[in-house]
Order: C-alpha cells, then structure tokens, then sequence
C-alpha cells in the first residue's frame, strides 16, 4: 500500500478578558478561526473509486483503510497515473479471494437481476454497461483482479452487520450505514420496495463496501469539516441494465441526486459519468455549491477514472483549505404534533425528556384545536437519524396518537463554542460561562452568557443577574 502524509493546519489562539489580565483559549475556540473545507470539482463526475483517489491524492494516509481490508477479501493499491496530462491518484479495489478468516470467497451469494450500474461503469474497463459510440478513445487499462462485483451480492440487513463487524471509529461507521440506507432507500424507490426487501446486488458486493467505507476512513483521516461539491456532470447516451436500456444518469442515480443538496448537469461525453456509489458518497457528505468558494488552499488532488477521454482528463479535483465566511449547514427534519389534553407539567418537561432522546430544539406554542378548544402545537428539530426515536419519545410522554414529520432538510447554523471568562466584583473574580455565535470567518452574530452561571454569582455578589451578565459578555467581547 502507498503512505500519504497527513498535512496539518493551524488555527489561531483567542483571548478573552482585560488588557492586564488576559485569559487565552485553545485554538479550538472557532470564533475567529476558518473552516477546513474539502471542495470537488465535479465537472467530470464521480464514483467511489474516483473520489477514493482523490482522497488519497489530497494527503488522506491510505493505512487508515486497514479495517477494511481485514475485513473482507480486498486490497487497496494506489498508484499514479497521468490523464491527458493531469497526474492523478488511481486507486483499484483488488479481490484477493479469501475473507478474513483465509477462505475463499466465491460469487455466489444472492442470485437475482444483478444491477449493472454499479460503480463499475465509470472506473473500470471490465464493466457491463453498453455505452454505445462515445467520444474515448482507450479505456483498457488492465485492473487484473479488480474486485468490481466480486464477492456475495447482500441484502441492506447484512451490509449493515458487516459493517457494524469492522470496528470502526462511531463516526465513520455512522457515515458509511448512511450512505447505505442512501443506497437502500434509492434502490427500494426505483423498484417499488421496501429498503429492508432491496438486495444491493453490485454495490452490495465487496468492492462496493469497501469503497463506501473506505471513503468515510480517509474523509475522517483528512479532518475536513465541511465537503462542498460542485454541479457533478452526469455524461450522456445509455446505459444498459437487466431491466432494459435507460438514458444516463442511472435510475438510482437520479434518485440520489433527489435527496442531494447538489445538482446535476449533462455532459460533456456521451458515457456514464456518475455511479450510484459516488452519487450516494456526495449526496451525505457533501452541501452543492455553483462554484468553487474562496479557499486559502493548502492541499489537492485529482483522483483518476478508468476511461481515457480524446479532450477531457477523467479525473475528480479535490482541493482543500481553509474557507471564509459563511454559515454551517446542519442536516435536519422537523416533527410536530398538536395536544389538546397534555397538562402543564408534562409539557414543562418535554424540553429535557425530548433533548434526551436527542432533538435539537423544542418548542410549544399556543394553538386553536378543533371544537375551538386551547392546545399547543409542539415542534421538535432532530437530525433526520434521530427522527424514529425522538418520534417515539414525544409519542410516549404527550399521549399523541399521531407525529408529523417535515422534511426541511438542513438549517444554517452559526458556529458555537461555550468559553468560560472570568468577572470580577469587589475584588473576587468569578467564572461565568459564554456562548459565543460566529460564522466560520470570525464574524460574531451573538454573545451571551449562560443564565445558570450569571444566577450563581448573583447570589453571591448580590448583583443583579443581568448586571452579571452584561459583564461577562463584555469581558468575552474584548
């Protein structure tokens, strides 16, 4: 395996507090720091391969994919190559034919109507869709024992147990069975099912997986906390599957881009340029942007496809760096429902049951009911993987027979780090904790101090609360 080093970044110390005594923070405070930013250039597409490469290409160390590989029966090798003058990373998923326990795998897991869309099409030259005259002129690189399709074909139950058994970090192993209920929810909609009756067939095989996860490893490697991606160019012509001949972009595919904050445009060949794997990858990790935004770049990329185009180098741009300005956007869906009997206390005590089970955000309003009865409305904000188990806590605790869920899909958010400062009255300093609100240029939209905090040290000092309070946020202001 290739060994990229991982670069790091530096942020700025903050200080907080009086010129002649000054308390500094860690870097970690953000309020004047930037945003590590991935950015794709998605003119030419992306699959899972592609965007494994550009990883690698941009400074992700490839030892991090280690718990992949004892997983399943899998290599990864990383290689250099050089597309119509650009120099490239192409990564190449290898069967090795035996699983982790040294036996052999075969192919013959679930049979059905395999898809032919998988991530194939776009990486490799052993691929199974008809793409009829397009304007490349070579795409025979020799990827030998290319895991593409190799393995059992899986149903979305045992990519999730398999998954689970690789012992990831919780973070990653979060993204990656997201990115597979992406996959699932697509697959189940094209065909009229349910995502818990969907066979994967190829991106449930082992080289699909071990894209998937391994890009969820390498974006965690390279500790970029926002990915963007430009319009991603789906190509042109057909695309040849069991289930007949349809126009590029893939089914799945269009499907995923329905669920993505990116969009789609056509061209600029005549050839399958986004798979169903890539499209999953970006439509969790990445927000669309028109353009690539203002970056102070300190790292980049190009991660190679399989076909080699007469005018086009087919690879996948990564660019990373710090960004300004600008708030974060935060995934979310909404639930609410409508009480007409709940009492008092148990609506006093939503706000920390429901926060519990993990909403966001809990707010009651007054409200008309039928028959002109006094209720209230209540509206949580979850993220969407917390939905079903919030959902069922404000069921539980309210009585309601029903909960509605709105499909927002993300809110902006202004960067928050709590910080304590130090006040001072009558001599005697006092700790006051201070949230402070700020985009991720520095700009601060709020300072405020936290009520609990302000309160203790009245009681102590005898001040006033909010007089605490203005003093603290002013000292967090300096």
């Amino acid at each position: 395996m290739l060994h990229a080093g991982r670069g790091g970044h530096l942020a700025p110390s903050i200080a907080f507090g009086s010129r002649s005594d000054r308390t500094v923070f860690p870097a970690a405070v953000r309020v004047y720091s930037y945003m590590r930013t991935l950015a794709f250039d998605g003119r030419m597409g992306a699959s899972g391969d592609m965007i494994l490469g550009a990883l690698v290409a941009a400074g992700a160390d490839p030892a991090v994919l280690d718990p992949v590989e004892e997983a399943l029966p899998v290599r990864y090798e990383a290689r250099s190559v050089v597309e119509n003058g650009i120099a490239a990373t192409a990564v190449d998923v290898r069967h090795t034919g035996a699983n982790r326990d040294g036996e052999s795998e075969g192919g013959d897991g679930h049979e059905g109507h395999a898809h032919d869309h998988g991530d194939g099409g776009h990486d490799h030259a052993d691929h199974s869709h008809d793409h009829g005259d397009h304007d490349h002129a070579d795409h025979s690189h020799d990827h030998g024992d290319h895991a593409e399709g190799a393995g059992p074909n899986r149903t979305y139950a045992e990519v999730v147990e398999l998954v689970a058994s690789m012992d990831l970090p919780g973070g990653v192993e979060s993204d990656a069975l997201a990115v597979f209920e992406l996959l699932g929810e697509a697959e189940a909609s094209v065909h009229g099912t349910d995502i818990d009756g969907t066979h994967f067939h190829e991106v449930g095989a082992d080289d699909a997986i071990a894209d998937v996860v391994g890009v969820a490893l390498l974006l965690d490697d390279l500790g970029v906390e926002r990915v963007v991606t430009t319009p991603l160019s789906a190509g042109g012509g057909e695309v040849s599957m069991s289930h007949g001949t349809y126009p590029v972009p893939a089914p799945a595919v269009v499907e995923l881009a329905e669920r993505a904050d990116w969009s789609l445009t056509g061209g600029p060949v005549d050839s399958e340029l986004v798979t169903p794997t890539g499209a999953a990858l970006l439509a969790h990790f990445a927000d669309g942007v028109d353009a690539l935004p203002d970056l102070d770049v300190s790292a980049s990329g190009y991660g190679a496809g399989g076909y080699d185009f007469d005018d086009y180098p087919n690879v996948l741009r990564g660019i990373v760096g710090e960004s300004r300005g600008g708030l974060s956007r935060d995934a979310i869906t909404v639930l609410e429902t409508n009480l007409d009997d709940a009492s008092p206390e148990v609506l006093g005590g939503l706000q920390e049951s429901l926060a519990d089970a993990g909403a966001r955000d809990v707010s009651i309003l007054p409200a008309t009911m039928k028959k002109s009865r006094p209720g209230h409305l209540v509206k949580v904000v979850v993220k969407p993987e917390d939905a079903e188990r919030v959902a069922r806590r404000l069921a539980e605790e309210t009585g309601t027979l029903g909960v509605r869920e709105h499909g927002a899909g993300h809110r902006w958010i202004a960067d928050r780090e709590v910080r304590s400062v130090e006040v001072e009255v009558d001599g005697e300093t006092h700790e006051v904790a201070v949230k402070v609100g700020a985009d991720d240029g520095g700009t601060v939209f709020d300072v405020s101090a936290e009520y609990d905090d302000a309160a203790a040290v009245a009681r102590k000092t005898g001040l006033p609360v909010r007089e605490v309070a203005r003093r603290a946020e002013a000292v967090a202001r300096e």
